[in-house]
């Protein structure tokens, strides 16, 4: 099998891989802001490989810590961190989607996919939105695998992937690191539980 590899033109914010929650100031947003970092780097993406400039407040061409923090509290009351975080997918999309209509976006529409689903069907989800030009939102709730334990109860974003010989593997940006992860391991997570995916279509 010939090995395929896709990778968004990602971004870059004072030297880290997109934004990073840690940078917040708001107790509330540095504990729970994940699901709203991701929906602040979303916009960022969005504006700078779409055009949707009208989705970042800040100057998107000169990407800064402190604007990104200034616009993670412009997202917070879309994606409000609360007691037991924003575990619900529908969380995510009527939060993001409030805030996309109140910016004027009038494209975009947003899709559920649930982590109940086979990891051969979320492959191709990550796949057919990455080759759309999107990147995918992903939820992840519990993992029984102790490596994953900082991505435990955690929003991150998936701008790439890869086939390999042994699966696929993406490629995800969170705490303004970039990291790699095998999906099919990710994906059984080993809990009844489930997190799952965005999708962003236009």
């Amino acid at each position: 099998m010939q090995e395929v590899k896709r990778q968004l033109d990602y971004f870059m914010i004072d030297g880290a891989v997109g934004g990073n929650q840690e940078w917040f100031r708001n107790v509330v947003m540095y504990i729970g802001g994940c699901a709203a970092a991701t929906a602040c780097d979303c916009c960022i993406y969005l504006a700078l490989r779409r055009g949707k400039t009208y989705l970042y407040p800040g100057n998107v061409y000169s990407l800064t810590k402190e604007d990104y923090i200034a616009f993670s509290q412009k997202m917070k009351p879309y994606i409000r961190p609360r007691v037991g975080g924003i575990k619900e997918l529908s969380m995510f999309t009527e939060g993001y989607g409030k805030y996309l209509e109140d910016s004027g976006e009038k494209e975009i529409a947003l899709t559920t996919f649930s982590g109940e689903n086979t990891v051969d069907e979320a492959a191709v989800f990550i796949k057919e939105r990455i080759d759309a030009g999107y990147p995918v939102p992903y939820l992840m709730l519990k993992h029984k695998k102790r490596k994953y334990k900082d991505f435990v109860w955690h929003w991150f974003l998936c701008y790439g992937y890869e086939e390999r010989l042994d699966g696929v593997y993406i490629t995800v940006a969170t705490y303004g690191e970039k990291y790699e992860f095998p999906l099919r391991e990710l994906w059984d997570t080993g809990y009844e539980e489930k997190g799952g995916l965005i999708g962003i279509h236009s």
